[in-house]
């Protein structure tokens, strides 16, 4: 269980939240409450694909993502603007480490904006801080 000045700390930044394993488990629980899970979920997996120092794993991990979080067909899209889709279909041509970081970006702030203001006072988060 994450301390209380680690719960207090999610309060005031969403970039602690992310940091720490703790926070991205509890955002992660709240964020499957709103059916929006996906988002985190992709935003891992571009984490652990930067880390990827082996080429035909990148390639594999890549194209993994796109047939789960980017393909439209998908029942884990991520909702992404047509420009950043365009940059991803580029990239996946060779893929690399770095593919997936302006979709990253994108999801990192679209859960920064929507979902976290919800998290703060969500009975999740309410719970914890008692």
């Amino acid at each position: 269980r994450p301390s209380l000045d680690d719960i207090k700390l999610w309060g005031e930044s969403f970039d602690k939240v992310m940091h720490t394993q703790g926070g991205r488990k509890v955002f992660r629980e709240f964020l499957r409450s709103e059916y929006s899970e996906e988002n985190m979920l992709f935003w891992l997996a571009c984490e652990e694909l930067k880390n990827e120092v082996n080429p035909e794993l990148v390639e594999e991990k890549a194209r993994l993502i796109y047939e789960d979080y980017i393909s439209i067909l998908s029942p884990k899209e991520v909702s992404l603007d047509s420009r950043v889709r365009e940059v991803i279909n580029k990239n996946m041509v060779e893929p690399t480490p770095s593919t997936f970081d302006e979709a990253q970006l994108q999801i990192y702030t679209l859960m920064h904006r929507d979902s976290y203001p919800r998290f703060l006072n969500s009975q999740i988060y309410k719970t914890l801080l008692q």
